[in-house]
């Protein structure tokens, strides 16, 4: 741990020093914090705020003989458990694993993929605004701020030593807070518990008896596809990611879904069959910075859900059509 802390040292001090005329200061210290979250370990409990909604979690993480485990416990509500490790998820109630969706892995708090950042600097203008302290650790201030009012300015505390990610808040009209993940109490490096590790390496968990991961099942859902659906009106920079074909909770049918980013911001959209349900209707909601409209489409309901401004979803939605496969 030691010298992996000494390693981010080293690299954090490159980015102040070598590489500060040759582009935006702001993506390094991301790309710092992307290495950071995969390689450190830490344990702590952060705060998910969004009006007065607020959620606690309790987070493990730890790399254990070349792989990486990372435990994740809710602690308001029912009780829910996940546990990630290399890439594989399982939600674990009732004294049981259930394997999920690994998509529910991307770019959750406080993890960053690498992947994510090439796009930042041809949409948001990065600055450093000094050091604050975040849960009793020193962090560096970095304000993403859009070049267009078509997405939202983001503002990261990045832990000076490890180049752990500690805060993320995603600021609305008038640099109001929409939504905040931040750690209230932290641990890094140091003894930390890795005995619940074991529930990972259980033939039970895996699906055999040698403790390898079993292979993907032939039709589960998630084929890539290339639905012809098209979106004509996506704000600039926004970069199709993942189009799939997916089972969703509640649908009879598969659900295509068309993945864009922009390296910090997500739009996707989802096009299933018109059941004529009726709640499946014109409409906005909104979840902190998460915007989500439905329309109906002659025979297929369009839903657009992103982390962009309302008008931005809206503008989205009224650009999507068939263009045939």
């Amino acid at each position: 741990m030691k010298l992996r802390v000494a390693l981010c040292g080293m690299l954090l001090a490159l980015v102040a020093n070598v590489y500060a005329e040759e582009r935006p200061v702001g993506l390094d210290w991301l790309e710092v914090a992307a290495f950071a979250g995969h390689q450190t370990d830490y344990s702590g409990v952060f705060v998910y705020q969004y009006g007065n909604h607020v959620e606690t979690s309790n987070i493990i993480h730890v790399n254990e003989a070349g792989s990486e485990y990372e435990k994740l416990e809710s602690l308001d509500g029912p009780k829910r458990e996940i546990i990630r490790h290399d890439g594989q998820v399982w939600s674990y109630t009732n004294h049981k694993m259930v394997q999920i969706d690994s998509q529910q892995g991307r770019g959750r708090f406080p993890y960053l993929l690498p992947e994510q950042l090439s796009a930042l600097n041809a949409n948001y203008q990065a600055k450093l605004l000094g050091v604050e302290r975040v849960a009793g650790y020193n962090a560096q201030v970095i304000l993403f701020q859009p070049k267009d009012n078509l997405r939202y300015t983001h503002k990261m505390w990045v832990h000076t030593d490890s180049g752990l990610l500690l805060k993320v808040a995603v600021l609305g009209d008038k640099n109001q807070v929409a939504e905040q993940y931040a750690f209230t109490q932290l641990q890094i490096g140091g003894k930390i518990d890795r005995s619940w590790c074991e529930k990972c390496d259980l033939p039970d968990i895996h699906g055999n008896g040698n403790g390898s991961p079993k292979p993907p099942q032939a039709g589960n859902g998630f084929a890539p596809t290339n639905s012809g659906w098209v979106a004509d009106m996506l704000p600039t920079g926004f970069q199709k990611t993942m189009e799939i074909l997916r089972p969703m909770h509640g649908k009879d049918n598969l659900v295509t879904q068309i993945v864009y980013s922009d390296g910090l911001s997500a739009i996707s959209i989802f096009i299933e069959p018109n059941d004529g349900d009726e709640d499946d209707v014109d409409g906005l909601s909104s979840r902190g910075a998460v915007n989500l409209y439905h329309k109906v489409m002659d025979k297929s309901l369009v839903t657009v859900v992103g982390e962009v401004p309302p008008h931005t979803v809206m503008q989205v939605i009224d650009s999507v059509r068939y263009n045939g496969k």
